[in-house]
């Protein structure tokens, strides 16, 4: 085993949106300049002094939510067409093996964890996550890499797993090795969760969450997963188990180097 124990150091989660990586009303778009400027600031930031280690997580955007919605795998496994479940998790792997090689370009060192290799469902739930190889690589000095997957479900046969619901349960099963997630950035194209009049809140505590729930609209282009709402709901999961959430703006340069540092202006607190 390494020297350093991960387990005995505080994690951050980012999430960089698909709506912020890809083209969402345009199938298997990616936005290479935007993941090379996200990997440049990410690595910026982890050089840092004192920065803290991170688990990565990012959004299928117009891959795999496009793939899954024109072949209906959201909705569970055609016995007729399985071929379609490879399919959709071959797109979702094309975007992530982009974002990917944008980290190694960088200078950072990614370890890929594809949710369709190491989490199971039931109905949609998450019950069976392999959360050891995030630890060991986090241990090794690598970065942990998830995403957006369709993963094998033992109802419905199949289902997708949203990066969120990916890195709730990847949190969940950290507590248990105590290794605390201390915060939670997620990097959007909007400056954090908009009101009904499309205006910032600043901050959603557990008190006025519901107020806030309402509010949250759907993402923008095909998304089988739920857009903001989601994501606003599993930043309370984690908020409730005493991780705060950022949810901001990634498409302003720096913002996401900033968010990482603690450096933030803007966005919506949650916790």
């Amino acid at each position: 085993m390494p020297a350093t124990s991960a387990a005995l150091e505080p994690v951050v989660f980012l999430k960089l949106g698909g709506s912020l990586i890809t083209d969402k009303t345009r199938p298997d778009t990616a936005r290479p300049e935007v993941l090379r400027r996200l990997a440049t600031e990410i690595a910026r930031a982890q050089a840092r002094p004192g920065a803290r280690r991170l688990v990565l997580g990012h959004g299928s955007g117009s891959f795999g939510h496009a793939a899954a919605a024109r072949l209906g795998v959201d909705r569970g496994i055609d016995r007729d067409r399985p071929e379609a479940v490879s399919e959709v998790q071959e797109r979702a792997m094309a975007l992530h093996r982009q974002v990917a090689d944008a980290l190694r370009a960088a200078g950072l060192a990614p370890f890929s964890l594809a949710p369709s290799t190491s989490l199971v469902t039931d109905v949609g739930r998450p019950v069976a996550v392999s959360v050891e190889p995030v630890i060991l690589a986090l241990d090794w000095g690598l970065l942990p890499v998830v995403f957006g997957d369709v993963v094998l479900d033992r109802f419905r046969g199949c289902s997708i797993c949203s990066t969120e619901s990916v890195l709730v349960a990847v949190a969940e099963r950290m507590a248990r090795r105590r290794l605390h997630v201390e915060r939670a950035l997620w990097a959007g194209v909007t400056d954090g969760v908009l009101d009904a009049h499309d205006r910032t809140i600043r901050e959603i505590g557990l008190e006025t969450a519901d107020e806030a729930l309402a509010a949250a609209g759907t993402a923008a282009g095909t998304d089988v997963t739920g857009g903001m709402l989601h994501r606003l709901e599993s930043a309370l999961t984690l908020a409730r188990r005493g991780t705060p959430s950022l949810v901001f703006d990634g498409t302003v340069p720096g913002a996401v180097e900033a968010a990482l540092a603690g450096e933030a202006a803007g966005g919506t607190e949650i916790g």
